[in-house]
């Protein structure tokens, strides 16, 4: 994590300020539906942007796409003809019609985070910085998803990232 956002927030700490946070309660999502709790992300808000602070566990290991969609449902949703995990939470969240995949800080789908990283173990507990997002209040009604794969953060030479099947999914309520 960048030592401005660690420094900031230690400030925050240090003098009582309490950050707007939501909880989101993630599970693994397959094509039958919603199965076992796999943790939380906090999502918080700060100067530089929103934090999510995932607290997550029995993931793969490695770099997984994580992103907010546009609709609030982790159910299953026919894809090419069969049933595909939380397919039902649609696209990625893109309220200012980028139409394109890209970097978080970049001019992309609002809903493209940086990486979520998963340890050997298969936990994420290593907080990210979203510096775009600026309000909890229009995530709510959204789906936190975590991707199968990982994120190069272009539409090239796959759409999307990369990141392939939906694993993990969470409400933003």
């Amino acid at each position: 994590m960048k030592q401005w956002l660690i420094a900031a927030m230690a400030g925050c700490a240090a003098m009582g300020v309490q950050a707007e946070t939501l909880t989101v309660e993630m599970n693994k999502v397959n094509d039958q539906g919603i199965a076992s709790a796999v943790g939380t992300v906090k999502i918080e808000t700060t100067d530089q942007g929103l934090v999510f602070r995932p607290d997550l566990s029995g993931l793969n290991a490695g770099a997984h796409g994580f992103h907010v969609h546009a609709n609030g449902s982790c159910q299953p949703a026919e894809k090419d003809g069969k049933p595909a995990a939380a397919v039902a939470a649609g696209g990625h969240w893109d309220p200012k019609n980028a139409g394109k995949h890209g970097e978080p800080w970049g001019e992309g789908h609002m809903g493209d985070l940086p990486v979520l990283v998963v340890d050997a173990e298969g936990k994420a507990n290593q907080p990210v910085l979203a510096p775009r997002l600026k309000s909890l209040g229009d995530l709510k009604g959204h789906a936190l998803m975590v991707h199968e794969g990982g994120d190069n953060y272009s539409d090239e030479p796959k759409p999307l990232g990369g990141g392939g099947a939906r694993v993990a999914c969470g409400v933003i309520e």
